[in-house]
């Protein structure tokens, strides 16, 4: 089961995502950063603090809307990552271990941190 809550900021809007993100309902996960994307908001911060599984299509999915938003001069950031995604995404080398903003995706310890960044 999915669960996502999101919480719009001047500066960005926050996902929540809790649960498990496999190829089941990755495209769920997809479509909720697509809306907001849609209405013209490009900085997104997605808390995956609440994860329980990150398969390669909830992957697939970030990188997909990372890339959208990039084109737009946005961002997406990545915050509280749950031990089980911090390792998934440490082994498709998308975060930096050492330092959690050296990899393709920033990553920041709390949401407030990765909020400031924007």
């Amino acid at each position: 089961m999915l669960e996502i809550n999101t919480s719009e900021y001047k500066r960005c809007v926050i996902f929540e995502v809790i649960g498990r993100v496999d190829s089941n309902n990755a495209a769920e996960l997809g479509a909720a950063l697509d809306g907001v994307v849609n209405d013209g908001q490009t900085n997104l911060i997605v808390d995956l603090s609440g994860i329980e599984y990150l398969g390669s299509a909830g992957i697939r999915e970030i990188m997909r809307v990372l890339k959208r938003v990039w084109r737009s001069k946005g961002d997406l950031r990545l915050c509280a990552l749950s031990d089980d995604a911090r390792r998934v995404l440490d082994l498709a080398g998308l975060i930096g271990e050492e330092d959690p903003l050296a990899g393709i995706l920033k990553v920041y310890p709390t949401q407030a941190e990765a909020v400031g960044s924007f």
